[in-house]
């Protein structure tokens, strides 16, 4: 009995040394290998349009009709200011003299408004933020209006467009056209997704356009006629600021455009931009922009 049971024994403990020296030999091969990632669901989003990009590598990480030309709204004062900042010998304090004409324009046009005051002496920098946080189309015509070429106001905002769509061949926005410094579109204002965002890469380049944008208020101190000082406080109309890393961009909205934001966001290190277009409301605009930010991340990580 008492061999048997040593027997026993003996030949246990050389199934154990067995299974011991074979596990031994897969990790030392490296047949042993972590379970794989779990694949990242891509998300479903109900504006018409939608891109996402690494902005580390360019890499496409969402397309959803990407190259389907659509109206852009207001996000078209991304290229509005980045053709300001473009400017040689730009002097963002220089002043500018807010003309009755720009008064005029967003009456007839209906405009969203920085309510800037006829008279009134603005900075260049002021009405960055004036446009870019507000959407106030007086302020973009101002800009437009100061570093176009021409005799009158129509002559060099005018002018300015034109520099709006060279600078857009100059990205490789090709199925872009922009007729408006602003978005309220002639009949022919239209970009795409991946448009949109060539343009905001371009731009978040720029100190003072990633200053701006990523800005929840700002308080102009503009001076009046009569040489006192008049205190605006601009509100930027993008709500996604802060949230999960999100620093920019623009908003847009009108009734043929419906809603559209280009966006980006950096959080640890991974970094992403994108735009939607032709969201049916502010609402499923902010949902399909955050759906995207979220699947970003998981990409990239």
């Amino acid at each position: 009995m008492i061999t048997a049971i040593t027997g026993i024994k003996g030949s246990r403990f050389r199934r154990a040394a067995a299974v011991t020296v074979t596990a031994g030999a897969v990790l030392a091969t490296g047949a042993l290998t972590a379970a794989p990632a779990q694949a990242v669901t891509t998300p479903t989003i109900t504006a018409k349009g939608g891109f996402l990009m690494n902005s580390a590598n360019g890499k496409t990480l969402f397309a959803k009709a990407a190259d389907t030309k659509r109206l852009t709204a207001s996000t078209t004062k991304v290229m509005t200011a980045k053709v300001v900042l473009s400017q040689s010998s730009l002097n963002l304090n220089a002043k500018v003299t807010i003309k009755k004409a720009y008064s005029d324009y967003i009456v007839a046009k209906g405009a969203s408004s920085a309510h800037l005051i006829v008279g009134d002496k603005v900075t260049v920098r002021q009405l960055l933020y004036g446009m870019m946080l507000e959407s106030g189309c007086d302020a973009a015509m101002a800009l437009a209006d100061k570093y176009g070429s021409g005799s009158t106001v129509s002559a060099r905002t005018k002018n300015f467009i034109a520099k709006m769509n060279t600078t857009a061949k100059s990205l490789g926005m090709t199925k872009t056209h922009f007729d408006s410094f602003d978005g309220n579109s002639n009949g022919n204002n239209y970009s795409t997704p991946r448009d949109l965002t060539k343009v905001a890469v371009s731009a978040m380049k720029l100190s003072t356009f990633k200053t701006v944008v990523k800005t929840k208020s700002y308080t102009a101190k503009t001076t009046t006629k009569t040489g006192s000082t008049r205190s605006t406080t601009w509100a930027n109309t993008n709500t996604l600021l802060g949230w999960n890393g999100t620093l920019g961009v623009k908003t847009g909205s009108g009734t043929q455009a419906k809603y559209c934001l280009i966006f980006a966001a950096t959080k640890n290190g991974e970094s992403m931009i994108g735009a939607v277009m032709t969201a049916a409301n502010a609402t499923n605009r902010t949902a399909d922009v955050k759906k995207l930010i979220n699947y970003g991340y998981a990409k990239i990580s």
